[in-house]
């Protein structure tokens, strides 16, 4: 394929049609490794327990990202607002990577596989890497995504409540789940969008777009990313890498590829990965299918722990789990893990691998990162604030809810 050729590859996305890669270096990031790994990262993690089309990917999402992140560009500049090819280049590419730092199964796994290290910060390094392998041509998109560049509007394209990101995945997510009601109308929200004061701002006529988003976006949190039953599979999945982690590493080996080995083997914190490039690069082979492989591996182990969770998982035996608005009492979850003991016949010790609780929360709007309004006379104003939008001011308010999960039977 010709130079020319390859900068104006044409992809086809379920979602959007086709997708113009518009540069010769965004189609040589898209070619690099360490991108394509997110072929093999699902977006929606183990929701497809649920959902059984929500197979799509993190490579899907990310060039998604990156064709909405065109669009709104376009149109910003339409209105006015002058874009240079380089700040357009490094917003494409800064949206493009935003999501690279993800590990197997997305966010199920960032505090058990890894110590406490968010996807955010594992994305910065490997963008950081990425400019030094292409000679610092990443250089204005890493400030963008550091938000350290002086035109504040490009990072909150990037992240913000109303970013591209936020964007493409409820559309992508609505259209590969069959979740309908979270549908947004994202093409009418990037007309609407403008620049006021170096700052991100939606013209008034677009209100009501606004309103559907952040509706859409509380509906698809608890109708599918906080899912009862996907919660109670991450709980499991959990509870199965601490359990081979521990194994790992008192009693010796247990049958994993190489990569995840490491990871079982080793406790990392993000200063590990701050000072070793090979750490890095070992992270970067890591994906969803080193853990099924360990999973499929795991079923036949002599562990009764690894053995159980594993054939669950092979078998979506999942976790009975309890999901309710109140907290449950002290008391409560004594009985219910006394009971989850006797039936289950297992010991004291072993019992935070069959039985969880906890909460989930959800608010579809940060008041301290707002959505502003232009109105018609040319005032800014918060979302919050807009005339007779009682129902964004009540999306401002954290919902929780508390959970109890254990095991029905095992073997």
């Amino acid at each position: 394929m010709s130079e020319t050729l390859k900068s104006h590859k044409i992809l086809n996305d379920p979602v959007y049609g086709f997708i113009t890669i518009p540069s010769e270096l965004i189609f040589s990031i898209i070619d690099h490794p360490y991108f394509q790994r997110l072929r093999r990262i699902k977006q929606l993690g183990l929701t497809d327990y649920v959902y059984p089309g929500a197979l799509h990917t993190r490579f899907h999402h990310a060039l998604g990202a990156m064709h909405l992140m065109t669009i709104t560009l376009d149109n910003l500049r339409n209105k006015g607002n002058e874009i240079s090819e380089e700040e357009y280049e490094a917003s494409l590419i800064a949206i493009l990577l935003h999501d690279v730092g993800h590990g197997p199964f997305s966010h199920a796994l960032e505090f058990s596989l890894l110590q406490n290290i968010p996807h955010e910060s594992l994305s910065l390094l490997i963008i950081e890497e990425l400019n030094r392998q292409f000679d610092g041509k990443l250089e204005l998109a890493l400030k963008i995504f550091r938000n350290e560049y002086e035109r504040k509007f490009f990072h909150q394209l990037v992240s913000s409540q109303l970013d591209i990101d936020r964007l493409d995945y409820l559309q992508r997510d609505c259209f590969f789940t069959g979740v309908s009601e979270g549908t947004i109308g994202a093409d009418r929200i990037i007309k609407m969008m403008d620049i006021k004061n170096d700052q991100l701002v939606v013209e008034e006529k677009g209100l009501y777009s606004i309103e559907n988003f952040l509706s859409a976006r509380r509906l698809m949190y608890w109708q599918v990313y906080l899912h009862k039953t996907t919660v109670s599979a991450e709980k499991m999945l959990i509870n199965l890498i601490m359990r081979g982690k521990e194994i790992q590493q008192s009693r010796g080996k247990i049958k994993a590829s190489e990569e995840l080995t490491y990871f079982l083997e080793n406790d990392f914190r993000l200063y590990d990965f701050q000072k070793s490039r090979e750490l890095l690069d070992k992270f970067l082979s890591l994906d969803d299918f080193d853990v099924w492989g360990a999973i499929k591996l795991w079923k036949n182990e002599p562990d009764y722990i690894l053995r159980n969770i594993s054939e669950m998982f092979l078998t979506r035996k999942l976790y009975k789990i309890n999901l309710r608005g109140e907290e449950f009492t002290p008391e409560e979850i004594e009985e219910l893990k006394l009971k989850t003991r006797k039936k289950l016949g297992i010991p004291e010790n072993d019992l935070h691998y069959f039985f969880n609780h906890g909460s989930i929360s959800n608010n579809a709007y940060l008041t301290k990162e707002r959505i502003y309004i232009l109105t018609k006379k040319g005032k800014i104003i918060d979302v919050a604030q807009a005339a007779d939008l009682p129902n964004i001011k009540a999306m401002s308010k954290i919902v929780k809810k508390h959970y109890v999960c254990l095991a029905k039977n095992i073997t």
